[in-house]
């Protein structure tokens, strides 16, 4: 059980769920404090939209395993995987990653809404039969998998509003740039081990780093003004968007650092700075929602 467990990348799919619960809460109505928004928040619906994206991202981690069994052999930091490590079978992966992508589906579809299921099957589909196989054939394939890599806050919209509004594509917009540099700081650390198993990544592509680091100095930029929007439009106040401002002025630091100093630890210094930045700005947004 432990190893079917590993095949659901837990710690990925939490990421998933926090931009999922951001998404479903920016969909609720608006309140006039945080006792009327608590009132607005029916807890089985919400219950469903996470359990429903859960099974899906715990679905295609899986099955984007399965996909990937020989290349996750050759490669030192992903041998020791229940299938290339033999702890689980090809068909036993096969078959789980299937039934919790179906069963995730199905939450969604009966459980939640119509929209939220097709979102997400649309999210299933392009990363596995875009994204997957695009890695093994170009660079591009990074860009190509940030799209199904944005829609989670979407999925979480659509499940408390029923529609899709500017809203749901703001938070899809920076979740789509915030995944350039983070990576792009990954493809980085392990480029060695993705030109061993034969996967296109930019940094095996181009193994002096330039290209990549200006890449992700590009996206850190935008990143910033797109992460400002959310005060523009009406979502978050002026807190937000001061502390969004410094957010993003410190994970582009950490982008120059790199293009300066293009070594594993710069880029792994990126990673970090990633994996900080997106919890906290989501938590900014949360916070200073006007009117509560």
């Amino acid at each position: 059980m432990r190893a079917y467990i590993e095949l659901t990348k837990p710690r990925i799919t939490w990421l998933i769920l926090m931009s999922t619960g951001v998404g479903y809460f920016f969909g609720l109505p608006s309140a006039d404090s945080w006792k009327g928004f608590l009132r607005e928040i029916d807890l089985f619906p919400f219950l469903h939209t996470l359990l429903g994206t859960a099974l899906m991202a715990s679905g295609t981690a899986a099955l984007n395993q399965w996909f990937e069994r020989e290349a996750d052999r050759k490669m030192r930091r992903t041998a020791n995987r229940p299938l290339p490590a033999g702890r689980v079978s090809v068909g036993g992966a096969l078959l789980f990653g299937i039934a919790l992508s179906l069963g995730g589906f199905a939450e969604l579809w009966f459980g939640v809404n119509r929209l939220a299921a097709a979102v997400g099957g649309f999210t299933w589909a392009t990363y596995l039969f875009c994204y997957t196989p695009l890695k093994q054939r170009t660079w591009w394939s990074t860009t190509v998998g940030a799209i199904p890599g944005a829609l989670p806050p979407v999925i979480g919209f659509a499940a408390a509003a029923g529609s899709l509004t500017r809203e749901a594509w703001v938070l899809a917009a920076i979740l789509f740039l915030w995944q350039f540099p983070h990576f792009y700081a990954i493809a980085w650390m392990y480029k060695d081990d993705y030109a061993r198993a034969g996967i296109r990544m930019l940094p095996v592509v181009e193994p002096d780093g330039r290209f990549t680091a200006q890449q992700i100095v590009i996206y850190g930029m935008a990143l910033i003004p797109v992460s400002l929007t959310p005060a523009l439009i009406g979502m978050s106040g002026v807190v937000y968007a001061a502390g969004a401002f410094i957010l993003g002025l410190w994970f582009l630091y950490s982008g120059v650092r790199v293009a300066f100093e293009r070594t594993n630890t710069r880029a792994r210094r990126v990673l970090v700075t990633s994996v900080l930045y997106l919890p906290l700005i989501y938590g900014l947004m949360l916070l200073d929602r006007p009117g509560l």
